[in-house]
């Protein structure tokens, strides 16, 4: 009897060891796979971090303080950089479209003339753009008149020629000039939303101030900055006009003399 008793507490005894065991090998599962997932976060969170710390590219910057800035006034600043630049481009194509070698045109012409094939050298002004080779046609149309009338009719039409070449360069200024203007209106208005926010809290708070100062003066980076732009694009479209207009100045005196040697030679005074 005590022998079955004793069997039956030495299985009892061994029961108990082995669901200890298999108690403290879960524990330990349990806990490597806990360090396992702390290690993984850690890993995770390192490399959210390595992101995070990752300089941002300019794009991304102008990007994230554009959309931090109040939406109105900024929406505003872009349109005037997108007219703007539109208006710069249209300009920019059409005088490089009107850029020509005048020198060879004028040499053209003068070579024509002493031929005297006048109707041979309209119809190079009238497949030639620009307006140097319009001025140009003026003079040769009324290469029968006197010289003074010659001389009025090229005047008048270079001044309209210069006109055409000037379009659409005050609506580019107006975009300089609103740009910034929108700026300091959206930081005046940030301002006065700031102070709004301080008066309802009714405590000065230096984050509430220092939140709406930033708001406020984002809108008057970026109109700055669009002015700057629209700014370089104006000075390089005047700079154009200038070359053209000197282009024009100096074949309209060849015109002149090119027209007077064909009097000369003919004898029509």
């Amino acid at each position: 009897m005590l022998r079955r008793i004793k069997i039956v507490l030495m299985m009892l005894t061994l029961v108990l060891n082995v669901s200890m065991a298999q108690t403290d090998s879960m524990a330990i599962t349990d806990r490597l796979d806990s360090i396992a997932n702390e290690q993984l976060m850690i890993g995770v969170d390192s490399d959210y971090a390595d992101i995070a710390a990752q300089p941002k590219s300019l794009h991304q910057q102008l990007k994230t303080k554009f959309i931090e800035g109040n939406a109105g006034f900024m929406a505003l600043v872009a349109l005037a950089l997108v007219l703007g630049l539109a208006f710069c481009i249209e300009r920019i194509i059409y005088l490089s479209l009107s850029h020509i070698n005048a020198k060879k045109l004028m040499a053209d012409i003068d070579k024509k003339v002493e031929e005297g094939d006048i109707e041979g050298a309209k119809d190079l002004c009238r497949n030639t753009r620009g307006p140097v080779a319009s001025i140009c046609y003026q003079g040769l149309m009324r290469i029968n008149d006197s010289i003074d009338e010659i001389e009025r009719s090229i005047a008048s039409y270079g001044s309209v020629q210069s006109a055409n070449l000037e379009k659409g360069c005050s609506w580019i200024t107006l975009f300089i000039a609103i740009a910034p203007s929108l700026g300091f209106l959206g930081t005046v208005i940030g301002m006065v939303m700031a102070f709004d926010q301080i008066q309802m809290a009714g405590d000065l708070n230096a984050t509430l101030v220092a939140a709406g100062m930033k708001v406020a003066l984002i809108t008057t980076i970026f109109g700055i900055i669009v002015a700057l732009i629209l700014q370089v694009f104006y000075n390089y479209i005047l700079s154009k006009i200038e070359h053209l207009v000197s282009q024009m100045e100096e074949s309209a005196i060849t015109m002149l003399d090119i027209i007077m040697k064909y009097k000369l030679r003919n004898n029509k005074h």
